[in-house]
């Protein structure tokens, strides 16, 4: 028998706790993948589909030692979105990315779960200076990663889709 052991570390990002996907949160993402709002991170998607996210992610973490948090309320510890590092075979190098979920929008979560998630990759994973690959469409996400101090870097490709890339300052040199 193959036994895997991985540690995925609880962030304090002010308003939210980054941890840990569960598979309680199913509800609560397959939710959002049914939505035209998942339409930016591969969605509408099946419940079915949903759980295989939940995997994929807890994969990721196995495999490459980093990953994506759940964004989950302090309060009631519920999933309110996703938020980390990805770096699928055949990508040129580790990407931040993420997602608030219905509801959730507008009100500095995505922010502060990124700006958390970016400098403990930084000072802990070795990411620094990251990229996120960000559908032109996508104005709310590209308003975001400027907001974090990523600037235009090129035109891309990711998952068969035309996107920007973004640049992230390294944190030794962010504000």
């Amino acid at each position: 028998m193959t036994r895997f052991a991985f540690d995925i570390p609880t962030l304090d990002a002010g308003p939210v706790t980054l941890r840990a996907p569960r598979e309680g949160d199913l509800d609560a993402l397959a939710g959002f993948m049914a939505s035209e709002r998942s339409q930016y991170v591969g969605g509408p998607a099946s419940r079915a589909d949903s759980w295989a996210i939940i995997a994929r992610i807890l994969g990721h973490w196995a495999l490459r030692g980093y990953g994506f948090w759940y964004i989950a309320e302090k309060e009631t510890d519920r999933a309110i979105g996703a938020c980390g590092f990805i770096n699928r075979e055949g990508w040129d190098e580790p990407e931040l990315g993420w997602q608030v979920w219905d509801g959730f929008e507008g009100r500095g979560i995505a922010h502060a779960a990124a700006r958390t998630a970016r400098a403990h990759g930084a000072r802990h994973f070795g990411l620094n200076g990251v990229i996120s690959y960000i559908v032109p469409q996508n104005t709310r996400s590209i308003a975001l990663a400027q907001r974090l101090g990523a600037t235009f870097e090129r035109e891309g490709e990711v998952l068969g889709h035309k996107c920007h890339v973004y640049r992230h300052p390294r944190q030794d040199e962010a504000a």
